[in-house]
């Protein structure tokens, strides 16, 4: 157990520099485009599920939340908002990156998950199209700047950046850019850590026959349990689906069913605002069975990495 523990250890602080540079690239991005990417999406009309797909697969947990809050005052369809949710990854990119000799997994990820997002924002769309007519109001939006503001039990929040932290177009703070990837960095060090103790506890304690039953090896079982791992609002679970990915515990089609099913805290912000708790469980329940299904699919045909 002493062994598992300072190798865990060893694993993960080889990987904290990568992540720092990594969240210190995102934090820019997000200080310098993220109003803009903001209002492309809510202008995006018809093209919505293809730009919501590309904008949401950038890895910026704080673009689940903005979107949310968008579709909340009927900025855009429920099929942009799925395609947003169902392109992002959450945590998993940066933990990828932080291990560079498996790089090469990214853009198969990024982009399976892309396609399907884009795929299901437009059948989305077209089931909901007389509900999108009767609430979407984004033609206007297309004549003015578009300021979200909504509230929560009195508060008002305004375009929140990733965790909540700050206003996605708030003036440069150097401090902030320099904090806050370091505080983000320690605290996906930290799931990493804990993550990378418990497999390898795990693999100590059972053989590969005992794992393949565990993890439903082989079965469709597999990436509906990814799936509802991914649902858990929490960057935890992004990091450890992508975990078990790397270490080889599940396969490539439930590693993209369960990161599709990751929305960040993008479904918090549904079910917290007033007179969206039905809208919120049928974007959850949206979420679930395009996941899931895909996972399936992509197991049927047999493509792994």
């Amino acid at each position: 157990m002493e062994e598992i523990f300072f190798d865990s250890l060893i694993d993960t602080a080889k990987m904290i520099p990568f992540l720092l540079v990594v969240y210190a690239a995102i934090e820019v991005l997000e200080h310098y485009y993220g109003d803009q990417l903001k209002k492309i999406v809510s202008r995006a009309g018809k093209a919505g599920p293809i730009i919501g797909a590309i904008v949401g697969s950038i890895p910026q947990c704080g673009f689940s939340v903005v979107f949310a809050a968008l579709y909340t005052k009927n900025l855009i369809t429920i099929g942009t908002l799925i395609a947003v949710f169902l392109s992002t990854s959450d945590e998993a990119i940066p933990v990828i990156l932080g291990q560079p000799d498996r790089a090469s997994i990214i853009l198969p990820i990024i982009g399976v998950k892309i396609i399907i997002a884009i795929i299901s924002g437009y059948i989305i769309d077209i089931f909901f199209r007389k509900a999108n007519k009767k609430s979407l109001n984004s033609m206007e939006c297309q004549n003015q700047d578009c300021k979200l503001q909504y509230h929560h039990h009195n508060e008002s929040v305004e375009n929140l950046g990733c965790c909540g932290h700050h206003p996605i177009d708030k003036k440069i703070d150097f401090k902030e850019i320099i904090f806050h990837p370091i505080i983000h960095t320690l605290k996906i060090s930290f799931f990493i850590f804990i993550i990378t103790f418990i497999i390898g506890s795990v693999l100590t304690a059972f053989d590969e026959q005992q794992l393949s039953q565990i993890f439903f090896n082989q079965s469709f079982l597999q990436p509906v349990i990814a799936s509802l791992i991914g649902l858990i609002p929490n960057c935890a679970s992004s990091v450890a689906i992508t975990q078990l990915y790397l270490d080889q515990i599940i396969d490539f089609p439930s590693v993209i069913a369960g990161l599709l099913a990751g929305a960040g805290l993008g479904l918090i912000v549904l079910f917290r605002e007033k007179g969206f708790i039905k809208k919120a469980f049928v974007v959850l329940s949206i979420l679930f069975l395009v996941s899931v299904i895909s996972g399936i699919f992509l197991e049927t045909i047999n493509l792994d990495l």
